[in-house]
């Protein structure tokens, strides 16, 4: 489908899902209707307002602040620097609106999660397009709440595209100590702006499932705790209430591949304190899917559960969503490797065939890059996102994945996974695939 197609195609989308009979709550808040208008419209702002020149997962600071920069212009739109990193490099937040609800969005504290990075981007450029100004839901979320976005809070971190800081330290576990001044510039600024609800914005794991044996995660919600029983105050009940929110609608989008995080509290992070000191957080964890190894689909998903959670606080519709849309979530489960090869004949240099069953991770899961030998043998249980029955084929492993000493050679676990699937013992037997 052509992207000129594929936004005919959204737009057509959004027109009838907006022109449905809405249903009315008795504090009159349009509910499921309104849901899925919001919906659409996420996907048709994640393809018509894309920022184009963050194409890929990895981008500098200053890649990202140079692609926001006509959007930046934009009357009603505002920057700041609120500190900055060990590094010297800006920390900034873009504010936009001007209603009595403050919303606060982070995103990048860990510097090679940027997928809602990308998201915020997108949205910023929404916000700021001459062509948005009489969209009635731009239009809402501008009365009705103050949005602060920082879209990269870590940018040492997302330089070289690793978790931690300059210092090697993990900056969502020093929400308590402060050490950092990545930390401190995030804790001032919701000291300063005291918002009412909070956005904490991260990716997790590309090998997670929605329980045991479900789907691979694309999205994984949390109402954190905001101490060590997980009881629900308001605070928290109010989040949780947001999350189902944003649960209801992913879950029409993306079915089966939405999961609750792990919700046990964690005195070190934000978003466990954020909830403490009274700011109703989310916790957005961005997965992956398959055959999307930039994760620009989930770019766009994150795009519509971020406008859908804004839009439900703006209206208050949050408020009549039911809890269970988020409680009855399957829970994250890593029990998972990237890829099982199952079945075939072990073959290596010297040596007779052997019946061996064998798994791989990639050092980068998301993109499915530099594969690694995880475990061999009879591995009957095994839960891969990928399978690859191999039965009666011979797994041939290339002379660098082996190490040698003495003129005997070892196939060790980690060991790079450099193996030729061929449909005999002999080197020279049709290829069937290459595992490199």
């Amino acid at each position: 489908m052509s992207s000129t197609t594929r936004s005919a195609f959204l737009l057509a989308a959004l027109t009838v899902a907006c022109a449905r009979s809405t249903t009315v709550t008795p504090a009159g808040v349009p509910r499921a209707e309104t849901s899925s208008c919001c919906a659409a419209q996420g996907s048709s702002i994640a393809e018509r307002h894309r920022v184009a020149a963050i194409a890929t997962r990895r981008f500098t600071h200053a890649q990202l602040w140079s692609a926001l920069a006509p959007s930046l212009a934009a009357p009603g739109i505002s920057t700041r620097e609120i500190g900055r990193s060990l590094q010297g490099r800006p920390i900034r937040a873009v504010t936009v609106g001007r209603g009595p609800t403050t919303v606060l969005l982070w995103s990048q504290m860990h510097g090679d999660e940027s997928t809602a990075t990308m998201s915020l981007a997108d949205l910023i450029t929404w916000l700021g397009a001459r062509e948005s100004e009489g969209d009635p839901v731009r239009q809402r979320l501008l009365s009705a709440l103050t949005i602060v976005m920082v879209p990269m809070l870590n940018p040492d971190g997302a330089e070289l595209f690793q978790r931690e800081n300059a210092v090697g330290i993990d900056v969502n576990r020093d929400a308590r100590r402060l050490s950092t001044p990545e930390a401190r510039a995030l804790k001032a600024l919701r000291d300063s702006i005291r918002p009412a609800y909070g956005f904490n914005l991260h990716d997790q794991n590309a090998r997670t499932l929605a329980g045991a044996r479900g789907r691979q995660v694309a999205i994984a919600l949390l109402a954190p705790a905001a101490e060590q029983t997980g009881s629900y105050g308001p605070t928290r009940s109010e989040a949780r209430l947001v999350a189902a929110e944003i649960a209801s609608v992913l879950q029409r989008e993306i079915p089966g591949r939405v999961a609750r995080y792990n919700d046990a509290f964690e005195p070190r992070a934000f978003g466990d304190l954020m909830q403490q000191w009274g700011t109703s957080t989310v916790l957005i964890e961005s997965g992956a899917m398959p055959g999307d190894p930039e994760k620009q689909r989930l770019r766009a998903i994150n795009v519509v559960a971020i406008l859908s959670a804004l839009d439900a606080i703006a209206t208050g519709r949050h408020r009549h969503t039911d809890p269970a849309a988020y409680e009855s979530l399957p829970g994250n489960a890593r029990a998972t490797v990237d890829l099982y090869v199952r079945g075939g004949s072990l073959v290596l240099p010297g040596a007779e065939p052997m019946r061996a069953d064998l798994t791989v991770n990639y050092e980068e899961s998301v993109a499915k890059l530099r594969p690694r030998v995880r475990e061999v043998g009879d591995l009957l249980n095994v839960v891969a996102l990928d399978t690859l029955d191999a039965t009666g084929l011979f797994l041939h492993v290339a002379p660098e994945s082996l190490t040698e000493r003495g003129g005997a050679r070892w196939l060790r676990l980690d060991s790079p996974a450099r193996i030729t699937v061929r449909r005999g013992r002999e080197a020279t037997s049709e290829v069937v695939r290459r595992i490199e």
